[in-house]
């Protein structure tokens, strides 16, 4: 009898060391999940919201989602009352169903820059056509697109600038009709494209859906052979991008079609 009751407590005591186990195990596998969890939202933001990363990196967001903060019409006081729209948390353009008269104007930001990384989506109507506007150089009856290289957004497959221009050079991404995105890698209307465009002491990056399409160097000899053997040739202030302080406002185009843009966010470069 006193081997067994020996055997007994060996097999309860044997069992509640794997009982232990299995729920140690379980709670471990728990914890890694719920950090995993953790890690995911932290660096994967909601729309229009900045990671614990991103502010420690000094980004900043230049929408909030749900007002017009931060930005203002072209060679106006405030946000335009017409031809644009919060909605959805996006800004929206319009479609005017005119060709490329818009009915809000182009917008920019409040503020202007000068070296600085910039990112955002957007997300074009069928057969649409915009822009993302650098260094613009806020002047009355002159339209932004005298003072601003611009690039491009379009819908590839349905706008005929598509296949104007040369090589490619007004497709999305593109450096508008100067310089072709390469890849040509947009996404089709109605879907969202990532741009980041980074700006450093006159050299300019285009990035567009996580690859990098193109770059140029503002400025420079090859900027003003380029420039003076293009449409743009005799605009100085196109030409010499930035004005004498080397900095601008950044601008939204109203070119009469439907596109969106959220997760609009900047890093000043220091």
């Amino acid at each position: 009898m006193k081997k067994i009751n020996i055997l007994l407590s060996s097999l309860l005591v044997a069992g509640a060391m794997l009982v232990f186990s299995c729920k140690s195990s379980g709670g471990g596998n728990a914890t890694d999940s719920t950090a995993a969890d953790t890690l995911k939202v932290d660096t994967i933001a909601a729309p229009n919201t900045l990671t614990a990363a991103e502010k420690a990196e000094g980004w900043v967001l230049l929408f909030d989602g749900t007002t017009s903060t931060g930005w203002r019409g072209y060679n106006k006081t405030a946000f335009p009352d017409s031809g644009w729209e919060i909605v959805d948390g996006t800004i929206h353009c319009l479609n005017t169903g005119t060709g490329e008269a818009g009915f809000g104007g182009d917008i920019i930001t409040t503020e202007q820059y000068k070296d600085y990384e910039f990112s955002l989506e957007w997300k074009i109507g069928k057969g649409g056509n915009s822009g993302i506007f650098l260094f613009s150089q806020e002047k009355p009856k002159q339209p932004i697109w005298k003072s601003s290289p611009e690039m491009q957004i379009l819908d590839n497959v349905n706008h005929i600038d598509a296949s104007l221009g040369e090589n490619g050079n007004r497709k999305a991404g593109s450096l508008y009709d100067l310089i072709p995105a390469n890849p040509q890698n947009a996404k089709p209307f109605g879907e969202w494209n990532k741009v980041r465009i980074v700006v450093y002491q006159g050299t300019v990056v285009f990035f567009q859906n996580d690859a990098k399409v193109l770059e140029f160097h503002l400025w420079t000899e090859d900027w003003k052979n380029m420039i003076n053997k293009s449409k743009f040739a005799g605009w100085n202030d196109f030409l010499n991008a930035g004005g004498p302080e080397k900095k601008g406002y950044i601008g939204l185009q109203d070119h009469g079609s439907d596109v969106w843009f959220r997760n609009i966010k900047i890093k000043v470069l220091q």
